[in-house]
C-alpha cells in the first residue's frame, strides 16, 4: 500500500473534492470533468479515482471481478478502519449477507409495512406543522427514517447520534456511539438466535440462516457488524435527499402543488428527484490489476470512486439532464440505487420510504417553502444537511 500511494502522490490532481460542498459546485464540477476528464486523479484522502461518465460507472459498477469491493468501499472511508459484510465483502463471501437482507425486502413485507411506515410519518412530521415548521432534514428527515429502520429490523432504538459523528468524522464519538450498536446487534443476534422469527420478516432471523460457500454457517462477529451497518446505513441519506426534495419543491411551487393535488404522481416524481439528487459521491471500489480508461493507468489497490452523482447527469443519456422531467421516458436508467452485486441493498425500502415521506408531508400541508441557510454535506455525501422550512398545516 506504501508503494501505490507514493505513486500516487506523483500523479497530477485534476479535482479537489474538499473545494466546496456546495451541490453546485460539484455539479458543474462534475461536468467539466466528464467532458474532459472523465478519469479523474485527486491526493485528497491520500489518492483515488473518479469516474463521472454513465457509461464508465456502470461498467465498473458490474464487473465485481477486476474491481473489488474488500480494500476500499467508500472515500472516506470509516475513520476507524473498520470493513462489514456485505458493503466490504467480495463474492462469493458477500453474497450469503445479501441474499438473507434480500429475503426480507420483498414487495409483500413493503406491502404490510407501508401503513404502519405512514402513521410514523405523520407523527414525527406533526411537530413541525404545529410550530408551522423548522429543519426538515435534522427533525422530519432524520426521525421518520429511524423508524423505518426500526420496523425493518424489529427493533425500538435508533442511531442518530451515530450518524452526527459520522457526518463530523468524530473518530472518538463514532466509536463511542457505534460501540452501543454493537451491544444493539449482538442483543438482537442472540435473542433471534434463542427465538427465531419469520426469516422474511426478520433480517436477524434470516442472517442466521444463512452459510458460506464451504457449507458452515455464518461468523458470529461478522453476522453483528452486518447488522451493525444495517441499523444505520439506511438513515444516512434519506435526510439529504428529503432535503434536496423540499428545496426544490420550494423553488417550484407549481410542481408542489401538481404534486399535492395528485398524489399517484409521487412514485415517479421519486424516482427523477433520486436521480437528481443521488445523496453520495464517495462509493468506491479498487482494481484487482493494473487497467486502463481512457488512456489512463490505474494501479491495483488504488481507490476508484463511482460518482453515481455525476453519471446521473450525463447528458449521452439523460436530456437536460439538470432539469426535473416527471416521467422521463430512460428514468430506469439512473444509477442512483447503484448497480451490481453491490446495489443498495435496502433499495426497495428506500424507495418506500421517500414515497411515504413526500406523500405525508404534501398531504398534511398546503405549502412550504425555504426560510433560512442551507448546510451541506461533506465527503462521501452529497447535498443538504440542514434545510430550514416555513410551512403551512
Amino acid at each position: 500500500m506504501a508503494e501505490v500511494l507514493a505513486s500516487s502522490s506523483q500523479k497530477p490532481n485534476d479535482f479537489d473534492p474538499l473545494e466546496s460542498n456546495d451541490p453546485g459546485h460539484i455539479y458543474a464540477e462534475y461536468d467539466e470533468l466528464r467532458a474532459m476528464c472523465p478519469v479523474a486523479f485527486t491526493d485528497r484522502y491520500n489518492g483515488y479515482w473518479l469516474l463521472s461518465r454513465h457509461e464508465d460507472v456502470k461498467s465498473v459498477a458490474l464487473d465485481g471481478a477486476t474491481y473489488i469491493s474488500s480494500v476500499k468501499a467508500v472515500v472516506p472511508s470509516d475513520p476507524r478502519g473498520i470493513r462489514r459484510p456485505p458493503l466490504n465483502f467480495d463474492a462469493p463471501a458477500h453474497t450469503p449477507y445479501r441474499t438473507a437482507l434480500d429475503r426480507t425486502l420483498k414487495p409483500t413485507r413493503l406491502k404490510r409495512l407501508e401503513k404502519t411506515l405512514e402513521a410514523h410519518a405523520e407523527k414525527e412530521l406533526a411537530p413541525m406543522l404545529e410550530a408551522g415548521g423548522g429543519d426538515i432534514c435534522m427533525e422530519y428527515g432524520a426521525r421518520f427514517p429511524a423508524w423505518v429502520e426500526t420496523e425493518w429490523l424489529n427493533l425500538d432504538s435508533s442511531a442518530a447520534g451515530w450518524i452526527k459523528a459520522w457526518r463530523a468524522q468524530d473518530g472518538d464519538a463514532t466509536t463511542a456511539f457505534s460501540a452501543k450498536l454493537y451491544k444493539t446487534a449482538e442483543t438482537l443476534l442472540e435473542s433471534r438466535r434463542q427465538n427465531p422469527r419469520c426469516p422474511e420478516d426478520d433480517p436477524a432471523s434470516s442472517l442466521l440462516l444463512e452459510k458460506d460457500a464451504d457449507g458452515t454457517f455464518l461468523d458470529n462477529s461478522q453476522l453483528i457488524a452486518c447488522l451493525r451497518q444495517s441499523l444505520v446505513v439506511g438513515m444516512v441519506a434519506p435526510p439529504l435527499l428529503i432535503g434536496a426534495i423540499c428545496n426544490h419543491l420550494s423553488k417550484d411551487q407549481e410542481l408542489q402543488t401538481q404534486l399535492r393535488s395528485d398524489l399517484s404522481l409521487i412514485p415517479a416524481a421519486t424516482e427523477e428527484f433520486i436521480r437528481l439528487y443521488t445523496p453520495y459521491r464517495g462509493f468506491s471500489r479498487t482494481a484487482s490489476r493494473t487497467v486502463s480508461l481512457h488512456g489512463r493507468e490505474i494501479n491495483p489497490g488504488e481507490p476508484i470512486t463511482l460518482s453515481y452523482a455525476a453519471a446521473n447527469r450525463d447528458p449521452l443519456v439523460f436530456s437536460d439532464p439538470g432539469k426535473f422531467i416527471l416521467n422521463r421516458e430512460n428514468l430506469t436508467s439512473h444509477l442512483g440505487f447503484g448497480r451490481g452485486r453491490h446495489r443498495c441493498a435496502g433499495m426497495p425500502l428506500a424507495r418506500m420510504m421517500i414515497q411515504v415521506a413526500l406523500r405525508v408531508l404534501l398531504k398534511k400541508s398546503k405549502g412550504f417553502e425555504v426560510n433560512g441557510s442551507l448546510e451541506y454535506a461533506r465527503m462521501p455525501e452529497m447535498g443538504i444537511i440542514s434545510c430550514p422550512l416555513s410551512i403551512k398545516p
